[in-house]
């Protein structure tokens, strides 16, 4: 039984990769200081012997005394709506805090896996995208709280590994989706289904023809795995959907899967907001015969399911 820290734990990503790890087997770790995770994502697991739980902001040193075998690394604001509000924290996540658990993993010769994403990319000149593109980011801009937050970390990762021969490895993750995600998340799985529930008015950022991909939640828990338990040593891969959906056509099918009578408005598109995002996930085949394996109708229905379920809670 490995023992596995996870910052960022009670968050939408992060409780599903403790279900999975303690699925297999897998003592885990959790340090989250609750800034945007909820503790209700890990309610299921509060019996479980093998989850210990802690609140703690990583931007603070923290000595584990339990001896470490692996580090996920995924603590950090990740929602426009989050970072734009708390900008310094993030980057203090990123920045101090992916220090913090680089000298931790450091100190029990512990393999740590940062979560980064596909925000380095920027606003992509290049696509799809591959590892080795460099990205084009504003550094001034309103997002480059997130955006270099994660450049950075990744920076600190890759000077670790050359300097110290910290065991590491890197995922870009690009839109994950799926149960658990916040319904104020702010992005646009829970804002549509949200609203086609309500048939209130879909509202989409410039005019729907920009393009994301989406992944669901399972499949990047299978990636994550992967990768952390893979011999990949100091590099970077994508993990995401390598299908390529307008925001528009992404609307519709939300709507037609909640047979909702929503109607579609248009606002400003935000300042330095993707037009193409795309990954191509080469490597990721290549090194972990990893790709997703659900589709998007499945993924959403198990998505408006949770939304559905939230939804009535609020209302009782």
């Amino acid at each position: 039984m490995s023992t596995i820290l996870i910052t960022g734990g009670s968050g939408f990503i992060g409780s599903h990769l403790i279900d999975r790890l303690i699925k297999d087997n897998h003592r885990i770790i959790s340090l989250d200081n609750l800034i945007t995770g909820r503790t209700s994502n890990l309610d299921h697991q509060k019996d479980n012997l093998n989850l210990k739980t802690i609140n703690h902001d990583i931007t603070e040193p923290i000595d584990i005394e339990e001896k470490i075998d692996y580090i996920f690394h995924m603590a950090s604001p990740a929602s426009p709506i989050d970072y734009l509000q708390i900008p310094k924290e993030t980057l203090l996540t990123g920045s101090i805090g992916t220090k913090n658990m680089l000298d931790l993993a450091q100190k029990h010769s512990a393999r740590l896996l940062l979560a980064s994403t596909s925000e380095i990319y920027g606003d992509p000149l290049e696509h799809p995208q591959k590892e080795t593109y460099f990205g084009n980011v504003n550094t001034i801009g309103p997002r480059s709280c997130y955006d270099e937050a994660k450049r950075f970390a990744e920076a600190i990762t890759m000077a670790y590994h050359r300097t110290h021969k910290t065991n590491v490895v890197i995922a870009r993750i690009f839109n994950t989706y799926g149960p658990r995600m916040r319904p104020n998340d702010g992005r646009v799985v829970p804002n549509f289904i949200i609203q086609s529930l309500k048939n209130e008015p879909v509202t989409i950022n410039g005019d729907g023809t920009q393009t994301r991909s989406f992944c669901y939640i399972d499949d990047l828990v299978d990636g994550l795995t992967k990768l952390m338990f893979s011999e990949i040593q100091g590099e970077a891969v994508n993990l995401g959907n390598p299908e390529e959906t307008t925001i528009n056509d992404f609307a519709e099918k939300i709507k037609t899967l909640t047979n909702s009578a929503s109607t579609t408005t248009y606002n400003d598109l935000p300042e330095n907001d993707p037009i193409r995002r795309l990954p191509d996930i080469t490597k990721a085949k290549q090194l972990l015969n990893w790709e997703p394996k659900t589709d998007i109708e499945t993924g959403l229905s198990a998505t408006i399911e949770h939304f559905k379920n939230v939804m009535n809670k609020t209302d009782k």
